[in-house]
């Protein structure tokens, strides 16, 4: 018996290494029976359904996400985000898909991969699942961080097939249109290195983000983005039937719709090559969305008066998804800086609750507004990441039941009692 017992040690011992191992190297597979159950969000009129009921993706932004989850040492902080989202009964997370030939690059060049990147996008899926929060992946950025358009048109100017150094060529090149579809392609087919689940029959994505923050400064007009905007919405239902599709804009009215020009903040805002209502009006945009940043947005206004702003621009939106879009609108982007000259602490939460409050008011009125994303939430130890925008959520209490009491009032709309019960204890009675 004493001798059996000393074999079967150092078979454990082995067996566990080669696991460990293979954990390691990203080859360990969860089957997807295995994962928490999970359905596809879809779209009825104005409202996201979930399982035959209304849903109201309240979330956050932690762009961050697959970057962290490369190496060994930050990896952690994925799940820890997730987790801190969860206790606040956040739903969904909004984060990059996206890295092109830049630090830790998912797309090395056009139609080339690091597979070690792709493997950190696989986990963040499944660490996502597993804490039962849904994603929404972004394609590709206007601005340059982690490459965005401008590395497309680099490489094709490098290739010596760009039309043009411009990087609004990246919206007519047919080159570099060739390049995005490749990139869209290679993502949406992408099998998950630990569950075997192609990302586009895996309901933990909640959508797809088309770009952030696109504009096409060279033509005013907006002719040029919608074209393209047509073109790859396009393209990407004819791969995923399974997904809600949409843009990242920042909701600037354009020249289709005179008579909302003055909503925008400032005149410069109608002249960026976007056109909020027809863009959205492309059939396949199951939802529009916007942000909102007003102390980016006006030079020298006064508190009071872009608090107003935000009051009539959020109203104004999701109007707009009421009356002329019929469908539902989410605020993708919203914040505070902290290097504005007015900034307080008090002023940042009061924008975030009247953002809340008129979410919460169309929810209880089932109208388009269907939920708001903070940008963004970081954890200890981030401090390189951050922007004057974000913060660690467990060490701002006060923000952190505002928030939490925000996913309150929409559970009691949605009438989910698991919701409610999961959130951190004693905020939704106090």
């Amino acid at each position: 018996m004493s001798r059996s017992n000393g074999m079967l040690y150092p078979v454990i011992g082995f067996a566990s290494c080669v696991i460990l191992m293979y954990m390691s190297l990203g080859n360990f597979s969860i089957p997807a029976s295995k994962q928490p159950e999970m359905s596809f969000v879809t779209v009825s009129e104005t409202q996201f359904m979930l399982d035959g009921k209304t849903f109201y993706p309240n979330g956050w932004n932690s762009w961050w996400l697959m970057d962290q989850a490369v190496e060994d040492e930050s990896r952690y902080r994925v799940r820890n985000i997730f987790q801190i989202g969860v206790k606040m009964g956040l739903s969904v997370c909004r984060t990059w898909a996206f890295n092109d030939g830049a630090y830790n690059a998912l797309q090395i060049s056009p139609g080339k991969f690091d597979e070690r990147v792709f493997k950190a996008l696989d986990h963040v899926i499944v660490e996502a699942r597993r804490n039962g929060v849904r994603l929404i992946l972004t394609l590709v950025d206007n601005l340059q961080a982690f490459g965005g358009k401008t590395q497309y048109v680099k490489w094709a100017w490098e290739e010596g097939v760009g039309v043009s150094a411009s990087n609004d060529s990246f919206f007519y090149d047919p080159t570099i249109r060739t390049y995005f579809k490749q990139y869209v392609k290679a993502v949406l087919t992408r099998k998950n290195s630990f569950t075997g689940v192609e990302y586009r029959n895996d309901p933990t994505i909640f959508a797809w983000e088309l770009m952030n923050e696109p504009r096409c400064m060279t033509d005013p007009s907006g002719d040029t983005l919608q074209d393209w905007i047509e073109e790859m919405a396009s393209y990407i239902k004819a791969i995923d039937k399974n997904h809600l599709l949409t843009m990242g804009m920042e909701g600037f009215y354009g020249p289709t719709t005179p008579e909302k020009l003055n909503v925008n903040p400032e005149e410069w805002a109608g002249n960026l090559g976007t056109d909020y209502i027809r863009n959205f009006k492309t059939p396949n945009m199951d939802f529009a969305s916007f942000h909102v940043y007003p102390d980016h947005w006006f030079k020298d206004q006064s508190v009071e008066d872009q608090l107003a702003f935000v009051r009539k621009w959020v109203s104004s939106h999701i109007d707009d998804g009421e009356k002329i879009l019929k469908k539902p609108v989410l605020i993708s982007e919203f914040g505070m800086s902290n290097l504005n000259k007015f900034y307080t602490q008090t002023n940042r939460e009061q924008n975030y609750k009247i953002i809340f409050d008129l979410m919460h008011r169309s929810a209880r009125k089932k109208k388009s507004g269907a939920g708001a994303f903070i940008w963004q939430f970081l954890v200890k130890g981030m401090e390189a990441y951050g922007d004057d925008f974000g913060f660690i959520p467990t060490e701002n209490p006060s923000l952190y039941k505002l928030i939490a009491k925000h996913s309150c009032k929409l559970a009691v709309v949605q009438q989910n009692e698991v919701l409610l019960k999961q959130i951190s204890k004693g905020i939704c009675q106090s």
